[in-house]
């Protein structure tokens, strides 16, 4: 009695209002879909007369939500007769006799019926019921406006009311024409025994929501394309998963971080991370699958091993060389007209040879850059232990970069401590990252403005903060490693990669760099009174 009185009230409801409405529907599927309601004709004519107001995201929800739920007939056929998205919850789970699929199939959309003809549980009257519309279900659409008109049967033996028309000489030829287009396609799409290649210009896809059922096969998904993920059986297959997911599924417990490798050419393949929790029946309490998110792995983890590629290091290191040894040669050339040495020189080849020597500073500190990426990538990268003075190292990195500090219009305000912070590493690789860290932020300032340098003892280590300039504001850690920032006063090869090689410098060197949202930190082990030597690789 409860429930009837609950029914009313909701038919006695305003629904004038969407908000009214979308209350309506939501209450009246739960009441009637669960159970707790009959499906009495006034509240299924209720639903048809507020479903125009209720968005399709409200509509399907609820649809999802009565999955498994065993909902009446007529609250099946009204889903069914929604778009595709909406009704296929409803109809892929919904249990009905024979009697109630025969006397409802036929007030059923082609659509729906044919997310009908995927199931392979229903009833043989209902399976013969679906076949009588086959012809009809099957049948290629009229074109708009053009009223459906049946065909007239032609005898297989009867003679032609016109005569065959002779083929047009100056005609194309059929069999080269469907050649040209053959060559025409390979041009533009690559050979057909190749795999199809992903869409030109279509957006990469760092994140997506899903849904599984209680097999482990997706059935929902947000974000990516659908094609190559719903369907698909987790572990199997195209989409392998680790030990971690595996294992919580077993238990029907939640992971966190667990690796999924999507196989093909699509935007969704490649490495993901996934996390997800299970879904329980709220009445049964049955296991009703997983629901989760799936994101690409960060900079620093991925879903595979990382596999040493020692022949490329060993020729990007070979071609290093082979451009240090020309670009040496022209520095030393420009030095010596800006220095008369060879004789005197007119002013503006004076000027010109300095830009020259300028460029040629900055291409042979991209080039040690480059060869000091490929020794880490080598694991050939040889330090050398020592005792390096933060104060003075800054000082003169400041000092280096004041004509960048005057270009930018951009001020270093160095916070110094009272005590004398010493590293513990090797002098070029630590001095390699403090100016790479403070070039790029200098590099980055916009005009008049001010950034703050500050030391400190963080137990074993020494802490170096410098702010990051306006330009960075509200970029995570990685973006910024992703960053390739090609404008005046930024770094040769990109904003990102000067980064990526000072985390990984610090990294050899025992220590770490950290991005936050305002400042950096880059931490280095602290030298100590005692005699320590240093690990180098």
């Amino acid at each position: 009695m409860r429930f009837d009185d609950s029914l009313d009230t909701v038919l006695a409801a305003d629904t004038a209002t969407p908000f009214g409405a979308q209350s309506a529907w939501r209450q009246l599927t739960d009441l009637i879909g669960r159970g707790r309601a009959p499906a009495m004709p006034e509240a299924i004519k209720r639903l048809r007369s507020i479903r125009g107001q209720v968005p399709p995201p409200v509509r399907s929800a609820s649809a999802r939500g009565l999955a498994f739920a065993q909902p009446p007939a007529a609250l099946v056929g009204l889903f069914g007769e929604d778009e595709p998205a909406i009704a296929a919850p409803v109809l892929s789970t919904a249990r009905l006799s024979a009697d109630e699929w025969v006397a409802l199939i036929p007030a059923l959309p082609p659509a729906s019926r044919s997310l009908l003809r995927h199931r392979r549980d229903l009833p043989a009257a209902a399976v013969r019921a679906l076949d009588s519309y086959g012809a009809a279900d099957f049948a290629l659409p009229q074109p708009d406006g053009a009223a459906p008109s049946e065909a007239p049967a032609i005898p297989l033996l009867a003679e032609p009311s016109d005569p065959i028309a002779p083929p047009d000489p100056a005609g194309p030829f059929a069999i080269a024409e469907l050649v040209a287009r053959l060559d025409a396609y390979q041009r533009d799409h690559g050979d057909l025994n190749r795999p199809p290649r992903p869409p030109v210009g279509a957006a990469p896809v760092d994140h997506f929501c899903f849904e599984t059922d209680a097999t482990g096969t997706i059935r929902w998904v947000d974000g990516p394309p659908r094609e190559p993920l719903v369907g698909v059986l987790l572990g199997a297959g195209s989409a392998q998963v680790d030990g971690v997911a595996s294992g919580a599924f077993r238990r029907r417990a939640p992971f966190a971080d667990a690796r999924l490798v999507i196989a093909g050419n699509s935007t969704a393949a490649g490495d993901w991370q996934l996390s997800a929790t299970p879904a329980f029946e709220p009445i049964s309490g049955r296991f009703t699958g997983y629901r989760g998110i799936a994101r690409r792995p960060r900079s620093d983890e991925r879903a595979e091993p990382v596999m040493l590629r020692r022949p490329a290091a060993e020729a990007l290191r070979a071609l290093v060389h082979e451009l240090r040894t020309p670009t040496n040669a022209i520095s030393g050339f420009a030095e010596m007209i800006e220095a008369q040495v060879l004789g005197p020189a007119p002013e503006p080849y004076r000027e010109r040879a300095a830009v020259i020597r300028g460029s040629t500073r900055e291409l042979l500190d991209a080039i040690d850059d480059v060869d000091t990426a490929a020794r880490l990538e080598q694991r050939a990268l040889v330090l050398r232990p020592g005792r390096v003075a933060l104060a003075p190292l800054l000082s003169r990195i400041v000092g280096d970069l004041e004509p960048l500090m005057r270009l930018r219009g951009a001020v270093v305000d160095l916070r110094s401590t009272s005590q004398e912070l010493d590293i513990a590493g090797d002098d070029i690789a630590v001095a390699r990252i403090v100016g790479r860290l403070l070039g790029l932020a200098v590099g980055a300032c916009a005009p008049d403005e001010r950034l703050a340098v500050a030391t400190a003892r963080d137990g074993n280590m020494v802490a170096l903060t410098i702010d990051l300039p306006r330009a960075f504001a509200g970029r995570a850690g990685d973006d910024l490693y992703r960053l390739d920032d090609q404008g005046e006063g930024a770094p040769l090869l990109g904003a990102g990669f000067a980064l990526r090689l000072a985390r990984n410098l610090a990294v050899e060197l025992r220590g770490g760099l950290t991005i936050a949202d305002d400042r950096l930190t880059l931490r280095l082990p602290a030298a100590l009174d005692r005699d320590v030597g240093q690990l180098s690789n």
